[in-house]
């Protein structure tokens, strides 16, 4: 179980450590304290509720059948690999965090606009239905809810620090060179898990 949960904690927290919209959106709250509470349990709540149903329903059906459990690995291991390669080109190329200048309000607003970054992005389906649901899969079932209690728990982490340690936070990640090592921790950990992946198709 301690392994699994290790392993869903790095993965977890390599695919929702990335530079994109939602995170802008809600380090933003954090530094104008808009709702950043609220901003941040919401996309806990998002990335719990999916995770689950990865790791119970996809994990479930992947684990069940043997082919299904390879090409997981194998599919797995490749989508990881690739995105280990986009977070090291990211870090070549360098970036800033984009944070929309008109994303506060009210409330209601305001966490309509979070479900809408969340929930619209397909990237969240693909990393925590499908990605986390098919790894989960290689595991069983005690250890494959470990598994999705660390990613949750890499979810809680991230997004509590994001959105109330946002003003604090704002003036080190508005330094290209702090996206450059954060892209470089992500993609060495999506290709140790990638590895590992594929190990275990071998063992």
């Amino acid at each position: 179980m301690t392994a699994a949960y290790i392993q869903g904690l790095s993965m977890g927290g390599g695919l929702i450590i990335a530079i994109g919209a939602q995170n802008a959106f809600v380090l933003t709250q954090g530094v104008r304290r808009n709702h950043a509470l609220a901003v941040a349990l919401v996309c806990i709540a998002c990335d719990m509720v999916l995770i689950a149903f990865g790791v119970t329903g996809v994990g479930a059906v992947v684990a069940s059948n043997p082919v299904l459990t390879l090409a997981a690995a194998w599919g797995g291991a490749a989508f990881l690999g690739w995105y280990g390669l986009g977070a090291f080109r990211s870090a070549w190329r360098g970036g800033l965090m984009e944070a929309d200048a008109e994303s506060g309000g009210s409330l209601r607003r305001t966490l309509l606009l979070t479900l809408a970054v969340t929930l619209l992005n397909p990237h969240v389906y693909l990393d925590t239905v499908v990605l986390m649901g098919s790894v989960s899969g290689r595991f069983p079932v005690p250890d494959r809810y470990g598994f999705g209690l660390g990613a949750a728990t890499a979810s809680t982490i991230w997004f509590l620090g994001l959105g109330l340690g946002g003003r604090l936070l704002a003036p080190v990640f508005s330094r290209p060179v702090t996206w450059r090592v954060l892209d470089v921790a992500v993609g060495l950990t999506m290709w140790t898990i990638a590895a590992a992946l594929i190990r275990s198709t071998t063992a």
